[in-house]
């Protein structure tokens, strides 16, 4: 017998200090000039829908207590010597510190918040990610950003084996198109939330009727 993705979190509550918001790679690489040319709906859904709601969520998140956590496709070096097979493959580097590796500035960072480059699809194969969290005290993990087929979809299944209370927000990751993105969550582990940004938003002020 199969249990519903409902049933699992029925009587879970995210406790906000025991919780993060990880963004996913919201940087300058998925909007450049290249990318438009090619995926003119897809920068258009990140600038009008993405990036709105994750400002919604991170706003909740500092108002509340919670962890906010980046990652980013960034080398560690300039010639990116340093990358995974697969973006040697795909040609994939954008070195350190360069532009494209940086986060938006509409969604930067504030304060001492962490910020995690990584050269491979999964941020908890290719950072110090898990470590960083168990030092934290996290059990409760809202992903959003970018893309929902490939690294978000990475980042929720490998938190999930690896113990978190994995919580996907809907409304607030996107990928090339439409239907791979709505694809993408009706195939994720049952054990994941998959929740819009308002209720997330309610959950973390605490104000949420019910935990799913």
């Amino acid at each position: 017998m199969q249990v519903s993705r409902e049933t699992i979190w029925s009587a879970i509550r995210i406790i906000p200090k025991r919780t993060a918001v990880l963004v996913v790679d919201v940087q300058n690489a998925e909007v450049s000039d290249e990318v438009l040319r090619k995926h003119p709906d897809y920068v258009d859904r990140i600038r009008r829908t993405i990036v709105p709601n994750v400002q919604r969520l991170l706003h909740a998140a500092r108002s509340n207590g919670a962890e906010v956590i980046y990652t980013t496709i960034e080398s560690l070096t300039q010639d990116g010597r340093d990358r995974s097979l697969l973006h040697k493959l795909t040609k994939m580097n954008y070195p350190k510190g360069s532009w494209e590796a940086k986060v938006l500035t509409e969604i930067a960072p504030m304060g001492d918040e962490i910020v995690l480059p990584k050269t491979g699809s999964g941020v908890f194969n290719t950072t110090i990610l898990e470590y960083l969290l168990r030092n934290i005290g996290i059990e409760s993990i809202i992903v959003v950003g970018l893309i929902t087929d490939q690294c978000v979809d990475m980042a929720l299944r490998d938190g999930a084996d690896r113990g978190f209370l994995m919580i996907c927000a809907s409304d607030a990751c996107t990928t090339y198109t439409e239907h791979a993105h709505e694809s993408a969550l009706r195939a994720q582990f049952r054990s994941v939330k998959i929740a819009t940004t308002a209720e997330l938003v309610l959950e973390l002020s605490g104000k949420s009727p019910c935990p799913g």
